[in-house]
């Protein structure tokens, strides 16, 4: 069974109430005897019930396919550049963030059955992670959240609980720290033979005396343990990314701009200036490498952004005819079923109507874009495409589609040395309308986003110059 805890403080001279944090912990029913224990379905009685139930099948889902999952990102950390966390100057050994503590099992720490308390184990497992975080970033941290903590086997009072805690990696302003629990009664002791009982995954933030966010440094790995775990703290964070998207439940709050011919030419000066503000942010963290693709995700408080980078051996001139022209989308994105132009603003500036398949058994969407496309007045060799949605009164809402929305995305396309290459990449600031397409593949179960970008490389790269397939 799965049990939702909530915690929240009230302020008790202003009566404010705020979230402190969430949990959902899963038990499992004690048989006296030998047969298994059959527990009663839950009744549903609200929609706030009905919305729960499919929120904690949807987390278990996710429990269940976590280790197939884990096992095959770690295949794929094969892919990833290992000179990146050796070389880049700056970066610190994890060695000198091993802590170790040893913890005696008491008759309070044990419950009527002698095992010993889950949240004991906890908050020993929090004391040794939080020394370990703060050896690293010198300064005060705190815990975020703690990452599948599973309980493997039980301890009994009279045990000895070593507790083991380091480093994995680092990821801007954030540090994952992994603790192992092993437990020794008297004999296990004297041979040095533990029983592995927990482990854990401890994420942490750090402030300053401002009470500002830390940078944490980057991790050099040295050892193949090193590189082992570094990789793992990237497949779980992918893993975690995923399952926090998949398992919101957010309204999606409109954020779209009232198109207004009086004022389009400012309208879509606007729409490149965030696509450009949006290509310039920091802090973009790489998830994925496989041969000629990149996802890197960038995560802003709740705001999640993708980037999709792509090396096309085709010149950059092509590439932004191709993927300037919306209606040949379809050609190669899955995601888009139909996509035509509605108003002919400007030469660079069209209005498009698209259509877009079913997203987890939903009705399929449409949307209603901006899309700009400019080239670059400093660097003749690098374009732009901006995208943004829009209202527009002479296309209502239709009840066959949901009406979704694109806050702001596009593609920034330039020339590699080489003058018949190019690199082309995609971001996309995801609104939770569109978080369907994406939330699967950043959890590391689904392939689509470099399936879709093989299939862009694919299309470019079978075309000629006069814009003629010539095998796809």
């Amino acid at each position: 069974m799965e049990i939702s805890i909530k915690v929240i403080m009230q302020d008790m001279f202003t009566g404010i109430e705020k979230l402190v944090s969430v949990a959902f912990s899963t038990f499992v029913a004690k048989p006296v005897g030998e047969e298994k224990i059959h527990l009663k379905p839950v009744t549903l009685l609200t929609e706030q019930d009905h919305v729960e139930h499919n929120l904690a099948s949807e987390r278990r889902k996710v429990r269940l396919q976590h280790e197939d999952t884990f096992r095959n990102l770690m295949k794929e950390s094969s892919k990833f550049d290992d000179s990146i966390c050796v070389e880049e100057e700056g970066t610190v050994s994890t060695k000198g963030t091993s802590v170790q503590s040893i913890e005696l099992v008491l008759p309070p720490h044990a419950n009527h059955h002698g095992n010993t308390f889950g949240g004991q184990i906890m908050a020993w497992m929090e004391t040794v992670a939080t020394i370990s975080a703060s050896r690293l970033c010198q300064a005060h941290p705190l815990l975020k959240s703690v990452d599948m903590f599973k309980f493997r086997g039980p301890s009994t009072v009279g045990d000895r609980l070593v507790f083991s805690a380091i480093v994995n990696n680092t990821f801007q302003t954030c540090v994952e720290v992994g603790v192992r629990v092993e437990a020794f009664d008297c004999q296990e002791w004297s041979e040095g033979r533990g029983r592995h009982i927990n482990s854990a995954f401890l994420i942490y933030n750090a402030v300053d005396d401002k009470e500002e966010l830390v940078t944490f440094p980057r991790i050099k790995a040295i050892s193949e343990d090193d590189f082992r775990r570094y990789h793992a703290a990237i497949a779980r964070k992918r893993i975690r990314l995923g399952r926090k998207y998949v398992i919101s439940h957010e309204e999606d709050v409109p954020l779209c701009t009232h198109w207004d011919v009086r004022d389009q030419a400012s309208l879509s000066d606007d729409n490149v200036k965030a696509f450009k503000k949006l290509v310039a942010k920091s802090g973009w963290e790489m998830t994925s490498a496989v041969k000629k693709i990149k996802i890197y995700t960038l995560e802003e408080h709740d705001i999640l952004s993708v980037w999709v980078e792509k090396h096309v051996e085709k010149p950059a001139h092509l590439a932004y005819h191709l993927l300037s022209d919306f209606t040949k989308r379809p050609l190669w994105d899955p995601h888009y079923m139909s996509c035509e132009v509605i108003d002919w603003v400007s030469e660079d500036d069209q209005i498009y109507y698209i259509t877009c398949p079913k997203a987890n058994g939903t009705k399929p969407k449409d949307l209603v874009v901006l899309v700009s496309r400019r080239r670059s007045p400093q660097d003749s060799d690098t374009y732009m495409v901006a995208v943004k949605s829009v209202i527009l009164p002479s296309v209502p809402p239709s009840p066959q589609y949901i009406r979704s929305e694109i806050i702001c995305a596009g593609f920034l396309i330039h020339a590699t040395d080489k003058s018949s290459s190019c690199t082309v990449s995609y971001f996309n600031q995801i609104s939770p309308s569109i978080l369907p397409y994406f939330a699967g593949n950043l959890g590391g179960w689904s392939k689509s986003i470099e399936e879709t970008a093989a299939s862009c490389i694919k299309y470019i790269e079978n075309t000629t110059d006069d814009g003629l397939i010539s095998i796809f």
